[in-house]
């Protein structure tokens, strides 16, 4: 194909000047394909557009021009990176191949099926699944628009609390990123990184943070249901452990003696490995002493799980909310002794996050505090703040002078 010798469109400095307009200017590259440069407030936007050869065309925006920025060769396009994007654009919609043609809901198999392979948590995928539209599933990835995605993203706004929707979000953009990188032909990774930016202000958390004394009751109450969900729940309040990690924790995770702890294994959160690291929990005694005697009662072996359901079954994932629930409502709870939460309020997270403020406002060093629930000090800082702002003026006042008081061996003057 020919391309364009000159243009105005090549000098940074000239495109600059072209007046701001919706309408693109546009230079033939031969062969029906033709590049455009669209003039914005900001940084212009490189445009591909084809002809069919009866009179219509399509356009589709490949790139950002790099009038402020340094081209990158992906997001940020020189004017030659431009013809040669837009060339490349051109072919990928003239292919048909099943390659070029492979739609959304393929992208989402291919991801889960990658997730699979690097044993990564596959409960967001099928979240998004759950929640992928008809008319998007069936979208193919390289003409999808960031209108088209936005327009998704912001319908789960009416079922979806905006921390649901980032991360139903970030699955599908992680899913089309994937196909992406196995496909040169998709070019539009802008689409889903504009399309799919996170909504702001989604993750302000409201955590459900309980006293000693009502943790001590759920607790209470979840034995009386069974000593086997009442060792489930007693972990959780007392490590601060995920429900998941809880339920993968072997006999011989357990390390009885002197000083007990579990060797936790650590959360499937982010990138999957074929071998779960663990880190150590200390354990109370008791608490100890009950988790090896249902061990040495079921004569399980050290790979054997630690705790089991009381038909001696697996926990397995949500087999704790119903009887959690029902365990909150049986520690007979007055409105005064959870203010300012209600009971639907209260589930097994309300163990975590009354477990990490516990240790913060004990004195606990916040980086302590972060490794023995798995989790960053940078997480604890974005989650906890009210907690670690009552801390740190506990600590500032240790040190504060205060100018009022009086040594003993000083008398006050009256005032006149």
């Amino acid at each position: 194909m020919a391309r364009a010798k000159s243009s105005v469109l090549a000098v940074k400095k000239s495109r600059l000047a072209l007046p701001v307009s919706k309408k693109p200017i546009f230079e033939s590259l031969g062969d029906g394909v033709s590049v455009g440069y669209r003039r914005n407030a900001s940084a212009g936007t490189w445009i591909v557009r084809k002809s069919d050869g009866k009179g219509g065309s399509t356009q589709r925006v490949i790139g950002q021009a790099d009038d402020y920025a340094e081209p990158d060769g992906e997001h940020v396009l020189s004017w030659s990176q431009a013809q040669q994007r837009a060339l490349v654009a051109a072919e990928a919609a003239a292919d048909v191949s099943p390659a070029s043609r492979l739609t959304v809901a393929e992208a989402v198999d291919a991801y889960e099926r990658d997730l699979t392979a690097r044993k990564g948590d596959l409960g967001n995928v099928q979240r998004l699944r759950y929640h992928l539209s008809k008319k998007l599933a069936g979208m193919v990835v390289a003409e999808l628009t960031a209108p088209d995605l936005r327009r998704w993203r912001d319908g789960l706004l009416s079922k979806l609390a905006p921390a649901t929707v980032n991360r139903t979000a970030n699955a599908l953009r992680a899913a089309l990123s994937l196909a992406a990188k196995h496909n040169h032909r998709i070019i539009n990774t802008t689409a889903w990184k504009h399309g799919l930016a996170g909504l702001p202000d989604a993750e302000e958390a409201r955590n459900v943070v309980l006293s000693d004394d009502a943790v001590k009751r759920i607790i209470e109450a979840a034995y009386r249901h069974s000593d086997a969900f009442g060792l489930v729940v007693e972990i959780a309040a007392v490590t601060g452990a995920r429900y998941s990690q809880i339920t993968r924790m072997t006999v011989g995770d357990l390390q009885a003696g002197a000083e007990p702890r579990l060797m936790m294994p650590a959360s499937k959160k982010g990138k999957g490995v074929k071998k779960v690291p663990r880190y150590p929990v200390p354990l109370p005694a008791g608490l100890a002493v009950r988790l090896e005697a249902a061990g040495t009662a079921r004569g399980a072996g050290k790979d054997a799980p630690l705790i089991v359901k009381p038909g001696g079954a697996p926990w397995a994932k949500s087999d704790h909310t119903r009887p959690f629930a029902r365990a909150v409502v049986a520690a007979g709870f007055a409105p005064e002794d959870i203010a300012p939460y209600s009971i639907d309020d209260i589930t097994i997270y309300a163990l975590r996050h009354s477990s990490i403020v516990r240790g913060i406002l004990r004195g606990v060093p916040v980086r302590v505090v972060a490794v023995q629930h798995d989790t960053s000090v940078a997480m604890i800082e974005r989650h906890y703040s009210k907690e670690l702002a009552h801390h740190a003026d506990a600590l500032a006042r240790v040190g504060m002078l205060d100018t009022d008081s009086t040594p003993a061996n000083v008398v006050r003057l009256g005032t006149r």
